[in-house]
């Protein structure tokens, strides 16, 4: 048995370090969350919280502070906008979201009700819809959760349904469509044939296929499919739903002034954090081993927080900053204008590793004038160049939604014919690609666009 002594080096991370990556990943929320964690775990740890978002008024007060340096023209137009927001105070004009769907059917039903059984049902049902205002189940599920006789449950649904929007409690999609082609007064064999049979080809524009095979004329096919398209498919939609409703909050606001921009860290939305100074005296004034070890390990881990919070403050602008620098075309005019841009080219920039920047930028937003936009919304890769002109995602989009919008309806352009005429453009990317792309638009194959007329 030979014994050998070998050399290796190792990269073994701390687990100070892992937090000091875990805290520069977080955005403002998962950041907010941990420090209230971290607070009840170390008792050295006090927080400030984070303040509540601005009223109306505050926030036209900061742009008023933003504008200080800016041109006269925009501190009367924000002034103007101050003036209005407070001429809407004094109306009391409702500040929530807009009403969910069960609640907008249960408006137009209680009022109706002749009992409490009515109203009971009227609730049941309204609050089962599920996010398309379908019903499954119905009317078996209300006979069995209320003990009623078939008969009684379908007259229910039957009132249910009469109530708007259209289609509100339909089982399916063909039932919804139904529902409104009844209130509609549209009575027509051949749009209910259709419904009823021929979705799936309708869904494929095979116009000619479904006029064959209903024994009807194309034009007939093609007055009955416009009708269908006209209709709502999903009546819930367009109605708030408080349990899917996600609250973006930006990381950095990047502000317009008139010769430069600048790039402001959202740090009043996370707790900040304060150090007892209970806990302190304690450590200078208890003798007690024991207390010096805790107190003193539990400052250490508070002083590294802060430490990291810092550093991920740090990094995040001058992240932003460089990508303000990058993309200046699309600060000043807007989407359209990105430039191919790579993690290790603002790595470069500003010091560290790739990795640090794709950390940094994860899950976190970007406010400008323009919106709110994901950090990694600014790096974008070139997808083909020809001489000096590099296209990007975002121009080849606006080039393919730019032809199809151009072309003859009778006959549309295929995905291969798309590809070749932005190759002949300078834009050299498959068939497959342009595939990609028009999906990611939510544009139908040429099928799917074509005209009979």
């Amino acid at each position: 048995m030979d014994l050998k002594i070998s050399l290796e080096q190792k990269q073994v991370l701390s687990q100070r370090m892992i937090q000091s990556v875990e805290i520069l990943q977080m955005n403002v929320q998962e950041l907010d969350g941990f420090l209230k964690d971290l607070s009840l775990e170390n008792p050295l740890v006090e927080l400030e919280e984070a303040k509540e978002a601005p009223a109306p008024k505050s926030e036209l007060q900061r742009k008023l502070e933003w504008l200080e340096a800016a041109d006269e023209q925009n501190r009367v137009y924000y002034g103007q906008e101050y003036e209005e927001e407070e001429e809407r105070d004094e109306w009391n004009l409702p500040t929530e979201y807009g009403e969910s769907l069960p609640q907008f059917v249960l408006s137009q039903l209680i009022p109706l009700a002749k009992n409490s059984l009515e109203e009971k049902v009227y609730h049941y049902l309204a609050y089962s819809l599920d996010s398309r205002g379908y019903l499954e189940g119905m009317p078996e599920g209300l006979a069995e959760e209320f003990d009623l006789p078939p008969a009684e449950a379908a007259e229910y649904l039957r009132r249910f349904q009469n109530a708007d929007p259209a289609g509100v409690g339909a089982a399916d999609l063909k039932e919804c469509l139904k529902l409104q082609l009844w209130r509609r007064g549209e009575d027509d064999p051949l749009t209910e044939e259709i419904v009823d049979q021929y979705l799936e080809l309708l869904g494929k524009n095979q116009l000619p296929k479904i006029a064959a095979q209903a024994g009807a004329s194309l034009t007939e096919v093609e007055e009955a499919c416009r009708i269908i398209k006209a209709l709502n498919p999903i009546p819930g939609s367009g109605f708030s739903s408080r349990e899917n409703l996600k609250y973006i909050l930006p990381d950095v606001t990047v502000v317009k002034f008139q010769d430069y921009f600048e790039v402001l860290l959202n740090d009043n939305s996370y707790s900040k954090v304060l150090i007892s100074h209970y806990y302190v005296q304690m450590l200078k004034e208890d003798p007690n081993p024991e207390t010096q070890n805790y107190i003193g390990e539990k400052l250490k881990q508070a002083e590294w927080v802060v430490s990291c919070i810092q550093q991920r403050g740090n990094t995040l602008t001058s992240v932003a900053r460089t990508l303000v620098e990058c993309q200046k075309e699309f600060f000043e005019q807007g989407p359209g204008h990105l430039k191919p841009l790579r993690l290790l080219d603002v790595a470069e920039k500003i010091g560290v590793h790739e990795s640090t920047v794709s950390r940094a930028v994860r899950d976190k937003y970007l406010q400008c004038t323009w919106g709110i936009y994901p950090m990694n919304y600014f790096f974008t890769r070139g997808v083909a160049a020809e001489g000096e002109k590099v296209w990007t995602p975002e121009l080849l989009k606006d080039k393919i939604r730019g032809l199809i919008e151009a072309e003859d309806k009778k006959k549309p352009l295929s995905d291969q014919k798309l590809a070749d005429l932005l190759k002949e453009a300078g834009a050299g990317i498959s068939r497959r690609t342009v595939a990609k792309y028009r999906m990611e638009m939510g544009v139908a194959d040429a099928s799917g666009r074509k005209s009979y007329r």
